[in-house]
């Protein structure tokens, strides 16, 4: 499966039919989704994920929405005769948060995509028209997130690790979050050592196994907000080794504000990892 599947299929198991203005907020993403198509007396919401289908089944069964199923090939489809949908809030009435969070996850659910972070960083929603995308635009940006838009096709795109790391966690995919962030980590750190000169490669390749993990530790605290409850001494050394990824333990105990040997370095080091240790296995 793709890491695009993992996404959805991830996305697909959030429990929110408790809730039903957020379960009504991700069904308005759908709708605003590429993949929904409109006729004069029904909509049809379509997509090729079986459990992609069986998670808008549930939204709309929660709903209460009659809808009828059906399949052309490879395709699922559910057709939803217009006056059902007229109870539904107007999409843009909604403001809260959660709610607007939901209808994120709602359009990447029913048109987005992600590619394999290990090949490139590229996530897009297709959107049908310029309208709908500058709508949906502002919505992410209230998160922080930066995204683009192609106006020839008016599909929403990401290409940057660090804005597709945000976005993941916007739509509430924590578990895939964790695994590109350590495909970044391992990407981003092996790129930043690549440009060191004059170094000799034993060296070289010891600092590029020992930094990858501790970034990765690092960066996962950070996005899990633990980074500042950790001891101000782990803090001081964990910022300069995020600044500093391809330097040695030697010379980074030397630039810490009290200047510590080699072993206290990597003391240090090893305890932030054993923090994230226990994050990942809480997780």
């Amino acid at each position: 499966m793709s890491f695009s599947s993992d996404v959805k299929k991830e996305l697909s198991n959030i429990n929110i039919y408790s809730n039903k203005d957020i379960t009504e907020a991700e069904l308005l993403g759908y709708v605003l989704s590429a993949n929904c198509r409109e006729f004069d007396d029904y909509i049809e919401l379509i997509t090729e994920n079986e459990f992609n289908i069986e998670r808008l089944y549930k939204l709309l069964f929660k709903l209460n929405i009659e809808y009828e199923p059906a399949t052309n090939k490879k395709v699922f489809i559910a057709r939803i005769n217009k006056n059902s949908l007229k109870s539904l809030r107007r999409i843009e009435t909604i403001k809260k948060e959660d709610e607007l969070k939901a209808i994120v996850r709602g359009v990447f659910l029913g048109s987005g995509s992600i590619n394999d972070p290990n090949k490139k960083y590229h996530l897009e929603i297709l959107i049908d028209d310029n309208e709908k995308s500058i709508f949906l635009q502002n919505i992410i940006k209230k998160f922080e997130v930066n995204t683009k838009i192609l106006r020839t096709t008016n599909t929403i795109y990401i290409k940057e690790g660090e804005e597709i790391s945000k976005f993941l966690a916007l739509i509430g995919a924590t578990k895939s979050v964790l695994t590109f962030e350590e495909v970044r980590v391992v990407r981003e750190t092996r790129n930043n050592v690549n440009r060191v000169v004059n170094c000799e490669t034993a060296n070289l390749n010891k600092i590029v196994n020992a930094s990858v993990k501790q970034v990765e530790a690092i960066k996962l605290l950070k996005k899990m907000k633990k980074f500042e409850t950790m001891p101000d001494y782990l803090i001081e050394i964990a910022e300069l080794r995020i600044e500093n990824p391809e330097m040695s333990l030697k010379d980074l105990g030397e630039m810490l504000e009290t200047p510590i040997g080699k072993s206290g370095v990597n003391h240090r080091l090893k305890k932030i990892q054993e923090y994230a240790e226990e994050i990942k296995k809480g997780s």
